[in-house]
């Protein structure tokens, strides 16, 4: 028997991966994080599973469910949003899982970030602009944020920030931000990425405010920096004609 902490992926369910589908459709128990996933996922399950709301549920409770799945033999696909690296309360449920002995494995899923990128067909490393991408949050009832892990101390590299679980902060973050990327710099709010819903607000530091929806207060995922909205960039190295790869040599002698 065996627990399968699955990624399902940001909504849409064809971003869901081959092997999370096949396990989803193998095991006779699935337990899923409420609205996060979408019900056209869960009918991959099989027709007669016992599919389990974890929303309702503590930690103890969501343990309990697969002791007795465990008890009685049975496999379990465990359903988180997005990718399980991030932020999925994982760690928690792997640690207690093993304390009682029963089997887990992972299968990775898009995140949440990557599909908000592809949404506004950005790429967030650009040449001569930023080079790393800061997947962050600000604090939150749920865990609170390490003192070192602060926005400011982020901003002072001039990467480019995905900043989740925050748009109830949205008006903390620009305050912070702006001494380090300035007033013009380019923001983008996804509300719900994929999914059928889905919501794109673009503005600047100073401006973003006023532009979003009241009804936008959760599920959407801030995205700062100059890679946003600036076409000056050098090309990079990798397809440059004198530039030497293992599979394309620059010249004969290489």
């Amino acid at each position: 028997m065996t627990v399968h902490f699955i990624g399902a992926g940001p909504g849409a369910a064809d971003l869901l991966t081959i092997r999370g589908q096949k396990i989803i459709s193998e095991c006779p128990i699935c337990l899923y994080a409420g609205s996060l996933i979408p019900e056209e996922i869960l009918a991959f399950c099989p027709s007669n599973a016992t599919i389990i709301n974890t929303a309702l549920l503590d930690l103890d409770s969501i343990i309990d469910e697969c002791v007795k799945a465990s008890n009685a033999g049975l496999d379990v696909a465990r359903l988180h949003s997005g990718d399980l690296s991030i932020w999925s309360a994982m760690g928690e449920q792997i640690r207690k899982l093993k304390e009682a002995n029963i089997d887990i494995s992972v299968t990775p899923g898009v995140p949440s970030f990557a599909a908000a990128a592809a949404s506004i067909d950005k790429e967030l490393t650009l040449p001569g602009l930023a080079q790393s991408v800061v997947l962050t949050r600000t604090q939150g009832r749920a865990s609170a944020m390490p003192d070192d892990e602060s926005l400011e101390n982020f901003a002072r590299t001039g990467s480019t920030l995905a900043i989740h679980l925050s748009i109830h902060n949205l008006g903390y973050i620009v305050e912070k931000l702006i001494p380090f990327y300035g007033a013009n710099c380019p923001i983008v709010v996804i509300f719900r990425a994929s999914w059928a819903d889905q919501q794109i607000i673009k503005g600047e530091l100073y401006t973003i405010e006023n532009r979003m929806p009241k009804e936008i207060e959760r599920t959407a995922i801030i995205f700062v920096g100059r890679c946003l909205d600036n076409d000056q960039f050098n090309n990079s190295r990798l397809y440059a004609t004198d530039y030497s790869r293992r599979f394309r040599p620059g010249t004969a002698q290489e």
